[in-house]
């Protein structure tokens, strides 16, 4: 049990990292017109306190800070990141849809394609509703693993290591708001 959640947790960490250096770093470079190191450093002091408070709504002041000193127009950061901070959790998507494959894993029970596809919307859509505050992605999970009839149960599995990998999944959404707002920026001012 130990070895399978180390095993969880670097897959979510593995997939949480390819998410926002690749994807959402490309994203910045070409949609918004950025480069990604220049907007990383601009938003150190957001990213790390969303490590540390793994709260996207109490990091928004240093994240419209952030990406103002970078170049964002306050107007396109003042839009973007207060809807981003509560609507923009692809880190929590992302961790919500592997915890489900996790605890199907750890069950036994074997989940078709069409459940998997309805695993990744329904994960999708609540994470969509999920608040920005620590710990919040626990409570969205209930409707996650009901959609494809999953134990509860399993929530006690993911208790002992949840609070870890919150923080990296905010510090994803955090930077997935920010890349919004230069990407939001660039169509703006074109």
């Amino acid at each position: 049990l130990l070895v399978g959640l180390g095993l969880f947790t670097v897959t979510v960490l593995v997939g949480l990292a390819i998410h926002a250096v690749i994807i959402l770093g490309l994203i910045l470079r070409f949609a918004g017109g950025r480069p990604p190191l220049e907007y990383i450093r601009a938003l150190g002091a957001a990213l790390t306190s969303a490590f540390a408070t793994a709260s996207s709504s109490a990091t928004l002041p240093l994240t419209m800070e952030g990406v103002e000193s970078a170049g964002v127009s306050s107007r396109s950061s003042r839009f973007v990141l207060p809807v981003g901070a509560t609507v923009n959790m692809d880190g929590s998507a992302l961790y919500e849809a592997v915890a489900a494959v996790f605890i199907a894993q750890a069950w036994g029970i074997e989940l078709s394609g069409g459940a998997l596809v309805v695993l990744f919307v329904v994960a999708t859509v609540s994470a969509i509703g999920a608040a920005g505050i620590p710990e919040a992605g626990l409570v969205t999970m209930v409707v996650v693993l009901q959609a494809v009839g999953l134990p509860l149960e399993g929530l006690g599995l993911l208790l002992a290591i949840d609070w870890l990998i919150d923080r990296f999944r905010t510090a994803v959404n955090v930077w997935g708001d920010a890349v919004g707002a230069a990407v939001v920026d660039r169509c703006i001012t074109a």
